[in-house]
């Protein structure tokens, strides 16, 4: 079912999309990508929105930088300095998390109009990313497939092919609230996480990959999450094939559980501490699923690089229940 959502100031339509089965109604918008709503039940059949999203289009116009349930790309999370080097030449990308580029720059894939159409169970998202298009080289032919398994679990598969190299990491930025009333302060985590990747003072990684064990970063056993969180978790598991599962939430209050599976090897933990009226810090959860910060000038990390002839898959499974 669709329904226009509002009009982007150039006259644009933006219309929103509902996915319903197995008791989980999601809510999705052809600009961004944005998971607009997820309700699920409390163990007590009641159903809540446990994400964090605005009920009008002009609150994610003049609220951007949350990246409140978007898809960001083309790269998500920073780029040292703006800049990365590939085959040779060094682009150039906007700064806009000074010194930084973040989440694909000033007009990210996040601030898009997606072409959507129905799928089985879902919907698939397209759209084509110029060469050049914020800095990035090469034309990126992008989906994104968004469906609902028969236990109502939301499955977004990203997909992308390129005419000359370039660099990809696609991510869902939604912030989690099971509680669902703005209040996540109660809830657990566990990450299947042995290692992180520590910061600079800009969220830059320093290049190595820290073991968890006797830090606030060990969630290898759930526990409660706090706050001061922005940090990249090096799983276990590595780059698969098919989605694992390597992260569980808990509201012990509401009984809701979240599970997340994939294909990638890490996540980044950020718990909103910047999060600004008519949120409050702290009012959600990012998990964001995705490949290490800065990995065009690091090497030693995961690749994100593409070139012609290859194809961009990535998987990520967020499965509901309670307890």
């Amino acid at each position: 079912m669709s329904e226009l959502f509002g009009t982007l100031p150039d006259g644009t339509p933006v219309r929103r999309w509902t996915l319903e089965r197995a008791g989980v109604r999601v809510r999705v918008l052809s600009y961004g990508g944005i998971v607009q709503s997820v309700e699920v039940p409390d163990r007590a059949g009641h159903a809540a929105d446990v994400v964090l999203g605005f009920a009008e289009l002009d609150g994610y116009l003049t609220h951007p930088e949350p990246y409140l349930g978007a898809l960001v790309g083309r790269y998500a999370n920073r780029i040292a300095g703006g800049r990365f080097p590939l085959e040779g030449v060094t682009y150039a990308l906007a700064r806009n998390n000074a010194p930084n580029s973040l989440h694909g720059g000033e007009r990210g894939f996040d601030k898009r109009v997606w072409d959507v159409e129905p799928v089985e169970h879902g919907l698939r998202l397209t759209r084509v990313s110029g060469h050049g298009e914020e800095g990035f080289p090469g034309r990126l032919d992008v989906s994104a497939t968004y469906t609902l398994d028969e236990s109502g679990a939301l499955r977004i598969a990203y997909e992308a092919t390129t005419d000359a190299p370039t660099v990809v990491n696609l991510t869902n930025h939604s912030y989690f609230d099971l509680s669902g009333s703005g209040n996540p302060g109660g809830h657990e985590l566990r990450l299947a996480a042995s290692r992180f990747t520590p910061v600079d003072a800009d969220l830059i990684p320093t290049g190595s990959l820290d073991d968890v064990s006797g830090t606030r970063f060990d969630f290898r056993e759930s526990r409660k999450v706090g706050t001061g969180y922005d940090h990249n978790f090096a799983l276990d598991k590595g780059l698969t094939p098919a989605p694992v599962e390597i992260a569980e939430l808990h509201d012990p209050a509401s009984g809701r559980v979240l599970t997340i599976a994939t294909t990638e090897p890490g996540i980044q933990l950020y718990t909103g501490d910047h999060l600004s009226d008519p949120f409050a810090p702290g009012a959600g959860i990012a998990l964001e699923t995705q490949h290490f910060p800065d990995s065009p000038n690091r090497p030693e990390f995961p690749s994100t690089e593409l070139r012609p002839g290859e194809v961009y898959n990535s998987e990520t499974v967020y499965a509901f229940s309670t307890r």
